[in-house]
């Protein structure tokens, strides 16, 4: 009986030098381990790393006519494509001032001539291991990335920040946001729909919530909750308008998402309501030794919630605190105290309106429907680079009308 497997693929060396002698001894010396590949200037060795499969490791002569070792690491390094693969002198000079500039410019490594096989074997396994063991755990760092709020990751791994369980209090703004009606109404629909439609609409609003700069804390079931203040701020006031600004921002990319969702063929969809306090909050890590939660706790942050369920669907409401710092330039109503539940008194709330400029000059859905016509242009999945050539076919179009 026999059974097919499948040989691991062997790391890609690229050999780089303009002796011929030099290039055959060092492919004799690699090619049962690896898969090597051989240059023989400068020049086409960096159009060879730009290939579509780029090396794994480069062994780099440094004397070499027209552009020597050192010009070839300038310019891999310069290149953010190439700046992550490791490479090793390979050369004849000696002096510790001629290693120590090949380091600096970036190489992992320094391996003199006449070479010890020995020592080239084990000093190129000892690097692609590094390199691949590198990979790794940037990879993983990515994935564990997702969760966690960016700026919480940044902080964790530039140092600034200790995962440790610490807290302060600070002054913050917290947003709130959840799914009018939400279990009644996705009762009836398909479970497909339901994950379809809501990883859709928290990608759309947590890229939102990243662009104007705030810290996403959790999400709860339909809900979101969003801070401002922490671990990054811009003062007390820009943060609660940047907060305000935010959710105005979601509510109509909301009404954008309807439209794609109906053109999708969806006949599904959903109204957001928000809520946004700023006051007193403790921030930072809670929890064990075991497990930790960066989050905010306090009674500031059960109002932003209370605030947010007493909106009407697709409002965003305002505490008494939040409007006072961006009232200067956020329009909204003043609603009749309400009473919620954890809150002795009635509570004060503003409404916010949108400003219609702010409106026209935030669109980035257009739609144009008529009888034998229907054109849908969404300006966040248009990338820059093609909005020229998109505007030429439109106008392509537009001449075949006439």
């Amino acid at each position: 009986m026999t059974t097919n497997s499948t040989a691991p693929a062997k790391a890609r060396i690229l050999v780089v030098d303009d002796t011929p002698d030099n290039l055959f001894l060092m492919s004799a010396l690699l090619e049962d381990t690896y898969e090597v590949m051989t240059a023989e200037c400068g020049a086409q060795a960096l159009e060879m790393v730009h290939s579509l499969t780029p090396p794994a490791l480069i062994l780099l002569d440094i004397m070499m006519p027209e552009m020597d070792g050192y010009e070839v690491m300038r310019r891999l390094r310069g290149n953010p494509i190439t700046a992550g693969i490791p490479v090793i002198f390979l050369t004849a000079l000696t002096s510790i001032a001629e290693e120590q500039f090949g380091l600096d410019l970036g190489a992992v490594d320094y391996i003199t001539k006449p070479i010890s096989p020995p020592v080239v074997l084990a000093r190129v396994n000892t690097h692609l291991e590094r390199s691949s063991n590198a990979r790794h755990l940037k990879a993983l760092s990515e994935k564990l990335g997702r969760y966690l709020a960016p700026q919480v990751y940044k902080s964790l791994f530039d140092g600034s920040r200790e995962a440790e369980i610490r807290t302060q209090r600070k002054k913050l703004t917290v947003f709130f946001s959840d799914i009018k009606d939400f279990t009644a109404s996705t009762a009836k629909w398909q479970p497909e729909e339901i994950t379809f439609l809501l990883n859709s609409y928290f990608s759309e609003m947590s890229k939102i919530a990243q662009d104007y700069g705030g810290t996403l804390d959790k999400f709860i079931g339909d809900a979101m909750v969003i801070f401002f203040g922490d671990p990054d701020t811009l003062g007390v006031k820009e943060d609660a308008l940047q907060c305000v600004k935010m959710a105005m921002a979601m509510q109509r990319r909301m009404s954008e998402l309807q439209i794609l969702w109906r053109e999708m063929g969806s006949d599904k969809t959903f109204q957001v309501r928000m809520g946004i306090n700023t006051g007193f909050c403790d921030v930072g890590n809670f929890g064990s030794d075991i497990r930790m939660d960066y989050t905010i706790i306090g009674s500031e942050v059960n109002l932003a919630a209370r605030l947010e369920q007493s909106a009407a669907p697709g409002g965003i409401l305002l505490s008494r605190e939040t409007y006072g710092l961006v009232r200067d330039e956020i329009v909204a109503t003043e609603l009749q105290p309400i009473n919620v539940k954890g809150f002795a008194d009635p509570v004060s709330s503003f409404a916010v309106r949108e400003v219609a400029q702010d409106e026209s000059v935030a669109r980035k859905v257009f739609q144009w429907e008529r009888l034998g016509m229907r054109v849908l242009i969404d300006l966040d999945r248009l990338p820059s680079a093609e909005r020229a050539a998109a505007a030429v076919e439109l106008r392509e179009m537009a001449d075949r009308l006439h």
